[in-house]
């Protein structure tokens, strides 16, 4: 039985990310990864994919420029599946190719195969039908990420109703489509496809959605959704999914009958850890398959193992498993790592971006902080009217009694990009008079955070 320092299971940001700090830090690391290639999910049907697959659309249809040239503006007509996955292809053989040599450059050991715990220190990892091998270590990292949820009664048959996995594996582009669950990916797959074209609808069960984001911002981006054309079917749940001839009909409470060529079912996902054998090292994953840990260490009931990722469950964000990879390895090896800073960015690859950091509006309220608004519209910016821009919003949240900034929201165009500028003055304690006392970059859509500051000051000397 060949011995370790840490062992890692799953390839994907935090699995990585846990892999490589260890490595660096001078222990003996091994991965293992039961897909074909590393990177996970994140890499091969999650992340990476989905935002390859946003950028693919947006510039083959021209959208960014169809505020000058017109609604009707393409860059290639008759856009089929084939055209989109030219560049997935592309895009995921140069990240497999970065992380193979990752682990290649800092002597990190890799295997392909489903790990399985034989006890507290011990896995089996089957390689092959028959194939399989033991390996020990002093600690170990579950980062084995999580995969659509499948419920029983929902008829996935891989071409009419797909989970958002088989969606990257489209043969042809429907001309409507259903999707069920109105959260993250939900929301971007069916924001892609509308600007594809595509006639869809989204269905969620609950009255609202994406409710951690500011309200007005929601407000403001479910505007824009409907302006296009998307129906939102908000406070419906689903009674019925039936694939008839023609299409999918989806039932719903109250009678109401939504039909489409395809359905995408986005209703959740599940920890990957029911292979892990979890019993024979003394943990229990929930209904959900999520793995229990310390926030502070990543550490799980059993000291020496650590869980991070999406198979902890939330907020599932690449950026965050990244950082619990780090926190996880650090802590494993002994050594002292920079905790995770209190705020991070949420990142939502709709079309349009949604990206926020920090307090909203409601939070700010229930914790009875006394705030202020300053907002900002990207029309009101040269560079706004330079791309032709006519939606898009920056929100800003500062506390009354020390003008601190408490929240950045951004709905439009770059907001996954701007949004790093509220992070940085968030975190380091900035306030108001940092926007409005220094000079953006002209013309830019940064120019936003002084126009929305400004703002703010406005209503700061009038209150």
């Amino acid at each position: 039985m060949s011995s370790y320092d840490l062992i890692v299971i799953g390839s994907g940001p935090a699995g990585r990310r846990a892999a490589i700090q260890a490595a660096k830090l001078g222990r003996r690391v091994l991965v293992v990864e039961k897909g074909r290639r590393v990177g996970g999910v994140s890499v091969h049907t999650g992340t990476i994919p989905s935002k390859t697959l946003r950028e693919t659309v947006l510039n083959l249809t021209g959208w960014r420029e169809r505020g000058f040239y017109g609604s009707a503006y393409r860059v290639k007509k008759d856009l089929t599946a084939q055209d989109l996955l030219i560049r997935l292809r592309k895009t995921l053989d140069h990240e497999v190719d970065v992380l193979e040599h990752q682990f290649a450059r800092n002597g990190v050991a890799t295997i392909t195969g489903t790990a399985r715990f034989l006890d507290s220190h011990a896995v089996e990892v089957r390689t092959g039908e028959d194939e399989t091998r033991r390996f020990a270590a002093e600690r170990f990292v579950i980062a084995v990420g999580t995969r659509p949820h499948r419920p029983a009664g929902i008829p996935f048959d891989g071409e009419r109703v797909l989970d958002s996995d088989e969606i990257l594996d489209l043969r042809r582009l429907p001309r409507s489509l259903t999707v069920v669950g109105a959260g993250v990916i939900g929301v971007e797959y069916a924001t892609i496809f509308s600007a594809l074209d595509v006639a869809v609808s989204l269905v969620e069960a609950r009255p609202s959605f994406l409710d951690f984001i500011d309200e007005e911002l929601i407000e403001d981006f479910t505007h824009q959704l409907r302006d296009r054309g998307m129906t939102l079917r908000l406070g419906s749940k689903v009674e019925r999914i039936a694939v008839e001839e023609g299409g999918v009909v989806t039932e719903l409470a109250g009678g109401r009958r939504v039909r489409a060529e395809m359905l995408l079912y986005c209703a959740g996902r599940t920890g990957a850890t029911d292979t892990l054998n979890l019993a024979a090292c003394g943990l229990a994953a929930d209904q959900r398959g999520r793995v229990a840990v310390d926030p502070a260490t990543m550490q799980t009931a059993v000291p020496h193992i650590y869980a991070a990722g999406d198979a902890i469950g939330f907020p599932s964000l690449a950026s965050t498993s990244m950082e619990q990879g780090r926190i996880a390895a650090g802590h494993a090896c002994g050594v002292a790592v920079p905790k995770a800073p209190e705020f991070f960015p949420y990142g939502i690859y709709a079309v349009p971006e949604i990206s926020t950091i920090g307090l909203n509006e409601q939070e700010a309220r229930a914790k009875g902080i006394p705030y202020e608004c300053g907002l900002a519209r990207f029309r009101e910016t040269s560079r706004g009217h330079i791309m032709g821009l006519s939606t898009g919003m920056m929100k800003l949240i500062f506390a009354l009694e020390d003008r601190r900034l408490l929240g950045a929201h951004i709905v439009g165009e770059g907001a996954t990009e701007l949004v790093h500028i509220g992070q940085a003055v968030l975190n380091l304690g900035g306030t108001l008079d940092y926007f409005i006392e220094n000079t953006f970059n002209y013309p830019t859509l940064a120019e936003a955070y002084k126009i929305a500051a400004l703002d703010a000051w406005n209503r700061l000397a009038r209150g």
